[in-house]
């Protein structure tokens, strides 16, 4: 097992410009590096090195055929890895691009193998983080980067939760704090006329059908049936410790079955949004927040908050499907076990 380098970064900029000069150079030199981006923390290789981004499957446990998604800094380096991007990729880069929205295009062959999985297509997304975009810039290549945590567990969104999963085999973590938005990018298959959703993120349907009229949702059955063509709609993903059920927002529904696990000797954690957490009583309740833009950014933190808690089952409300809750409700829903919604 390695030793982990952990930088904390702080005001002074002369001093974060050398820290990110050191992580660079380890990527650089092969090595992997945890980073925070305005979504999830990214554990980042060089995404021209096959060898570099294979320690990046080995260290997170992650199936082979699951691409990667190349960070670049500017909209000249992503083209710089296509062979064509279609005009509704520049409107989109142009409203959307540094942000929470993966490109998958037509791939030149200049990204490893390792990072397409073998496809004909690359996914590519410009970051909008300080910290990530510098590391980038500082590196002077792209960067592979999948969340910064053990594959099929709750994505990362402080360093705490990477040292968590990946302390011992990773190179080093920058510590930027907590992440802004908390759920991945939106995944945005661009290889044809239209564009097409393979998993929702922090940029909606739509904002996106605003900028450029039609737009299609991919089936998440036949995502999962084939190759996939993104990262997070093939496996079960995101998923806690203890078994996770999710519920309609009834608190009579909610504290009834807490109230029947606690009489068979069960414990029951819950998450739900702040209202509905102050109106239950149970062994432990994780507030999310007071709208979806803020259970988006508490989610996984919500969901890692049980793992050091003597709780048997989380149960958690589910969210209207509509704007962020969309993605919200997609990384629940492959994290639970059972969904015990009763909605009919």
């Amino acid at each position: 097992m390695k030793k982990t380098k952990q930088w904390t970064l702080a005001t002074d900029k002369k001093a974060n410009d050398e820290i990110i000069e050191e992580a660079a150079a380890m990527i650089n030199a092969g090595e992997l590096v945890a980073f925070p981006t305005e979504t999830v923390y990214g554990l980042g290789a060089d995404a021209l090195s096959d060898e570099a981004v294979e320690r990046i499957f080995q260290a997170k446990g992650r199936p082979q055929d699951n691409p990667l998604i190349a960070h670049v800094a500017t909209q000249e380096q992503l083209l710089s890895l296509v062979t064509s991007v279609p005009p509704f990729v520049e409107q989109l880069i142009y409203h959307f691009s540094p942000g929470p929205i993966t490109y998958v295009l037509p791939s030149n062959g200049t990204c490893a193998s390792r990072v397409t999985a073998g496809l004909s297509t690359v996914a590519i997304r410009i970051p909008d983080h300080p910290v990530a975009l510098a590391l980038i810039k500082a590196s002077g290549r792209p960067i592979a980067a999948p969340s910064a945590n053990t594959s099929g567990k709750p994505s990362p969104t402080e360093a705490s939760h990477v040292i968590e999963d990946l302390s011992g085999k990773i190179a080093g973590i920058l510590d930027g704090g907590q992440t802004g938005i908390g759920m991945e990018s939106t995944v945005v298959d661009c290889t044809s006329n239209v564009p097409i959703i393979l998993r929702p993120g922090g940029v909606t349907a739509d904002e996106i059908r605003k900028v450029v009229g039609e737009v299609k949702i991919a089936n998440a059955q036949s995502t999962e049936e084939k190759k996939p063509l993104s990262p997070g709609v093939k496996y079960r993903h995101y998923s806690p410790d203890v078994p996770l059920t999710l519920m309609r927002p009834s608190v009579t529904h909610m504290q009834q079955y807490i109230d029947d696990a606690q009489a068979n000797g069960k414990i029951v954690g819950v998450l739900a949004s702040d209202a509905l957490s102050r109106q239950l009583i149970a062994r432990k309740t994780f507030a999310l927040g007071s709208d979806l833009s803020q259970i988006a950014k508490n989610i996984y933190r919500g969901l890692r908050s049980f793992s050091h808690e003597e709780v048997d089952e989380i149960i958690c409300e589910t969210f209207p499907k509509e704007g962020i809750g969309i993605a919200i409700m997609n990384r629940l829903e492959r994290a639970a076990e059972k969904n015990s919604t009763n909605n009919k």
